[in-house]
């Protein structure tokens, strides 16, 4: 293998993606988790609810930080080994990711002090503003970015002229063919890779602190309930979307859903394969297990559907197919797994021993990187699956690569896993030490109160209590234990 300069920038720009998209599609998802945290304190007026605001805002910054860091030199690869690639979608890809800049960003910037260190310092009302503006900045951000992923997936509204690519229709650039079901697909998986991770901690949690006084497990128990419930309602909605998706890619990216289902000839009936090893050279597939007519159904809602092949482009048209096949297997099992641990969730609970099975709670654990995993096979899918291109019919990746050496790429690839090494080595180090202390347990309730009891938040008494004294107390949020 030849490691010239585009296949060492490919490994880079692959390297670099994939640490810093799992930091979003956490964030995205615990920014609305701590929205929801914040309403329920302010609704119920139930310190459990803000002390795992206080704990899970924690996880939040470190991760947003780690994201912010990983996310910064992505941008800068465009223009230091992608240049071709700069030159000829800047003028549209560049603005979208201004306006990701000026509205996300900034959104961001503005209200995320006040949500980490205003708790004291403004109102409730303000604060729960900015948490929430800081969620709004994190799905605008999700909105932007996938709006020009998906330009290159599937461009629309421009023109080429003198060999670039030039802005006609912002609405069809905005909203291209892709845009509206990748975005849904993503924030759903967003949410789903918070829900788990949530889950996953807080049943390891349960798990080390069986012989905790209730207080002391109460945080983790309520995290784990409201995260299984999510799990157990969206799981399904993630699959109908990602239908959705898959009919999608049939129409606009027949080549990529080929290669998807290793299907070499254009054919109706065809079985969905479920293993299978794809030989790109003989053009066919190995060792094949597949159920009949089923594939067809699923691509197309059409027992006779008719699927594309691989064979209706020429060779160098066609993606690696080896990777998306595997690829888009893993991410479709992950997703199967996630409903079936919300349905074991819904059984368990019912029968009112969600946090007593062990094997539950254990299986819970495994799955807390399930998320991160889906998004990751789910990108691979839809990058690798868009070769030959970088924009989609358009612009070849071989020609959007910038002429530099290819030491120099190296060089710079080395860098990067030393520094990605030492960054995010301490972050997550920190982010273990929090997981370990776990959130505060609440303490200083008046008598008789009992954990996780509606509360007025003002007095730390229960509602259906009087008291005379009322008038004149302080609005602020009573001080966390210890």
């Amino acid at each position: 293998m030849d490691f010239d300069a585009l296949l060492l920038s490919r490994i880079q720009f692959a390297f670099t993606i994939s640490f810093h998209i799992i930091f979003p599609a956490f964030t995205i998802g615990l920014a609305s988790w701590l929205a929801a945290l914040e309403f329920q304190w302010l609704r119920t007026g139930n310190p459990l609810y803000r002390n795992l605001f206080r704990f899970w805002v924690k996880v939040f910054a470190v991760s947003f930080g780690l994201g912010v860091v990983s996310g910064i030199v992505m941008s800068y690869q465009f223009g230091t080994n992608w240049s071709r690639f700069s030159e000829f979608a800047g003028n549209v890809v560049g603005p979208l990711i201004a306006y990701e800049v000026i509205t996300a960003f900034f959104l961001e910037a503005a209200f995320l002090g006040i949500m980490l260190f205003g708790w004291e310092k403004v109102g409730d009302r303000l604060h729960f503003l900015a948490t929430c503006m800081v969620a709004l900045g994190t799905l605008l951000s999700a909105f932007w970015i996938l709006s020009a992923n998906s330009w290159m997936q599937t461009p629309a509204g421009h023109a080429i002229e003198n060999g670039i690519a030039v802005p006609v229709d912002w609405w069809r650039i905005v909203f291209n063919p892709s845009f509206p079901n990748r975005f849904a697909h993503m924030v759903m998986a967003a949410y789903l890779t918070t829900a788990f991770a949530v889950a996953g901690m807080s049943a390891w949690m349960i798990l080390r602190s069986r012989e905790e006084p209730p207080a002391k497990v109460e945080g983790a128990r309520r995290s784990l309930s409201m995260a299984m419930w999510f799990a157990a309602i969206f799981a399904p909605v993630q699959i109908v979307l990602g239908d959705l998706h898959g009919l999608n890619v049939l129409k606009e990216q027949p080549t990529k859903l080929a290669a998807i289902e290793a299907n070499w000839e254009r054919r109706a009936e065809m079985p969905l394969l479920l293993f299978a090893i794809p030989d790109q050279a003989a053009e066919k597939n190995h060792y094949e297990i597949g159920l009949p007519k089923l594939g067809s159904y699923i691509l197309t809602h059409e027992f006779g559907g008719v699927v594309p092949g691989l064979k209706d482009v020429p060779p160098e048209e066609r993606p690696p197919v080896w990777p998306v096949f595997f690829s888009f297997r893993i991410m479709v099992a992950i997703g199967f797994l996630m409903l079936a641990l919300g349905l074991w969730s819904l059984w368990l609970r019912w029968r009112g021993e969600l946090f007593q099975n062990r094997a539950f709670l254990y299986a819970t654990m495994l799955m807390t990187p399930s998320g991160f995993g889906a998004v990751l096979f789910g990108w691979f899918v839809a990058e690798i699956g868009r070769q030959p291109y970088v924009v989609y019919g358009l612009l070849r990746t071989a020609d959007a690569v910038s002429p530099v050496r290819g030491g120099m790429v190296a060089a710079s690839l080395a860098t990067f896993v030393v520094a990605y090494a030492v960054i995010f080595g301490f972050g997550s180090y920190y982010l273990a030490k929090l997981l370990r202390k776990g959130p505060e347990p609440v303490e200083e309730l008046p008598p008789g109160i009992e954990v996780g009891e509606r509360l007025d938040k003002k007095a730390k008494r229960p509602l259906s209590v009087p008291d005379e004294n009322l008038q004149g107390r302080s609005g602020r949020h009573p001080q966390p234990a210890g």
